[in-house]
């Protein structure tokens, strides 16, 4: 991977967690904003930063720090425009996120390094700052934001430093990590039987199988639910028109957060081509539905904390409810013994779950409390599982044979310990350009503590969690603000994804080993040969050199855990 392309990382990570965060900087009061180190207190004037932003006018007292920061003009002329440049939000959006619980944790992380003057958080200035700038015809920019601070503000040098470092830090740790897996997974290629990928069925295209139309059957859990004192939701079926002459091999897919069954119509048609059965529920407490209720002041959260219960279930009941209409329905050709999982993001949560990792809220808090987990978005998410119940969860499904979880949201909710609990086969995919589910926090750092024989971790670079070329308008317009951002086409994602799935599913589902030359590292080397961005997998042999590397780069950047 060059270094140019994990410069477009850096950047794309910086604005997402920006837009979660909302701003890093908004530290100005009404009149002055006050920096702070240790004994030493100086200030600068709101007005000749509007002078500055307005008219590019350096003043007195702004040309003296200037000076003394050694800021060359070209750093003047990009600090202008970030003053200046607004960013497309939705204000509703913004005041609604910002009174969630993932939101008032953002707040009160950047409260402590912004404060009122005198020294006490400013999460709530910050929060009302950000929301009237956002209302306001001149829209969400910084120097908009510092006018309607309601008073004074100091910032705290020291810590705003601290977070400047842990910001580099992740960046450094990414692109030192993808480099590893990297090597890692050249080195796996060089011990493989060599293949001629050339010659051999190209498994990107569509199977021989042609695919039903979609069907969609509903499902009711009486006994868990939300207001309605019932859990609903829907499954939509992938299968295809002829059946496989052995029995007919099963996958379940999880969508992820704010997401629906929809969305993974790629994957589940390329399944179906290859004569899988594909069924995927919908989670209605976290999905596109109950964002849509979030926006529309329907519910005071975007998901339902209740979710990481019920997701889980979902999937066993989707399972019973097939068994069911087994013999009724599909002349009992569905391999219901020997299932596998796909799951995205949450999904990711979800599958791990049912694939026997069990919950660790003494590990989960921890992180929770650990300031560098701060800047793991994915965190955001797994703290809301500390307000469940806590108690022993295990919600394993012994028909489930392999699970594929890609971008996964994990290690924090499960440990070590939880995820070692899996004895099946796992496939963890992960991008590292995902600001979602960041790859060093979620993916690799995870990754060891799997003890399954059989496991593995596909890298792809410059993969973002998401399709940006499905977001909608006001998303794609905040992409659009990141200058040269360069990324790779979803088509080629879409590839790396759908062999590696395929492939999984066929060796440890279909008992196919024909498809095992899929899974090796000289494979997915083959698929990238010509492409700017290319994966890299790993198996399981790779495992302890990755493990040792997160301990060589804890303690030399005096992380503690």
């Amino acid at each position: 991977m060059s270094r140019y392309q994990f410069c477009d990382f850096s950047r794309l990570w910086g604005l997402t967690f920006g837009a979660i965060a909302l701003t890093t900087v908004p530290a100005y009061g009404a009149e002055k904003i006050y920096f702070v180190y240790d004994s030493l207190i100086f200030s600068v004037s709101v007005d000749s930063l509007e002078t500055f932003a307005n008219e590019g006018k350096v003043t007195s007292q702004l040309g003296f720090y200037f000076d003394v920061a050694g800021i060359t003009a070209e750093q003047q002329a990009l600090f202008r425009e970030a003053l200046s440049k607004p960013v497309p939000v939705d204000p509703v959006l913004i005041s609604r996120s910002l009174h969630t619980d993932e939101g008032l944790r953002l707040l009160d992380y950047f409260g402590s390094v912004i404060n009122i003057q005198g020294g006490r958080n400013g999460q709530y200035v910050i929060r009302g700052s950000l929301v009237q700038s956002a209302f306001e015809p001149e829209g969400l920019s910084l120097i908009n934001v510092l006018r309607n601070f309601s008073t004074n503000i100091q910032l705290d040098v020291k810590k705003a430093l601290v977070l400047a470092e842990k910001i580099d830090t992740i960046v450094q740790a990414t692109y030192l990590f993808s480099e590893e897996t990297a090597r890692l997974s050249a080195l796996e290629a060089e011990n493989e039987p060599p293949v001629n990928f050339s010659q051999k069925l190209d498994i990107r295209k569509p199977g021989p199988f042609q695919v039903l139309e979609t069907q969609r059957f509903y499902l009711t859990d009486e006994n868990r639910g939300n207001w309605f004192g019932e859990r609903r939701f829907y499954v939509d079926i992938y299968r295809p028109q002829t059946w496989r002459e052995e029995k007919t091999p099963v996958v379940i897919i999880s969508h992820g957060l704010s997401s629906q069954p929809e969305a993974f119509a790629k994957q589940a048609e390329h399944l179906a081509s290859y004569g899988y059965f594909v069924a995927v529920p919908q989670h209605s407490g976290s999905d596109v539905g109950q964002t849509d209720d979030f926006l529309q002041g329907l519910s005071r959260q975007i998901f339902l904390r209740e979710e990481f219960v019920d997701r889980p279930l979902d999937i066993s009941q989707t399972l019973d409810e097939l068994e069911r209409r087994n013999n009724i329905q599909y002349q009992g050709r569905l391999d219901l013994e020997n299932v596998g999982l796909f799951g995205h993001s949450f999904g990711g949560y979800t599958v791990l779950a049912v694939a026997g990792a069990t919950p660790d809220f003494e590990h989960l808090e921890k992180d929770c409390n650990i300031n560098l987990g701060n800047m793991n978005t994915a965190l955001l998410l797994q703290c809301r599982a500390l307000k469940i119940e806590q108690k022993d969860y295990n919600f394993r499904d012994e028909r489930i044979k392999a699970v594929y979880a890609l971008n996964p949201v994990n290690a924090s909710i499960f440990g070590p310990e939880g995820l070692a609990k899996i004895k099946i086969p796992t496939f963890i995919g992960a991008g590292n350009y995902d600001p979602a589910t960041p790859f060093v926090f979620e993916q690799v750092r995870s990754f060891p503590w799997l003890t399954t024989e059989n496991h593995y971790l596909l890298l792809q670079e410059g993969q973002a969690h998401v399709d940006f070329s499905q977001l909608d308008g006001g998303l794609s317009d905040l992409i659009d603000t990141v200058d040269d951002l360069t990324l790779p086409s979803s088509e080629l994602l879409d590839d790396y994804t759908n062999v590696t799935m395929l492939a999984f599913f066929e060796v440890y589902i279909a008992q196919n080993k024909d498809y095992a030359p899929y899974l090796q590292s000289s494979y997915v080397q083959y698929l990238g040969e010509d492409e700017e961005f290319k994966a890299h997998l790993i198996s399981q042999d790779s495992s302890e050199a990755i493990q040792k590397m997160i301990e060589k780069f804890r303690l030399e950047n005096n992380i503690v855990r």
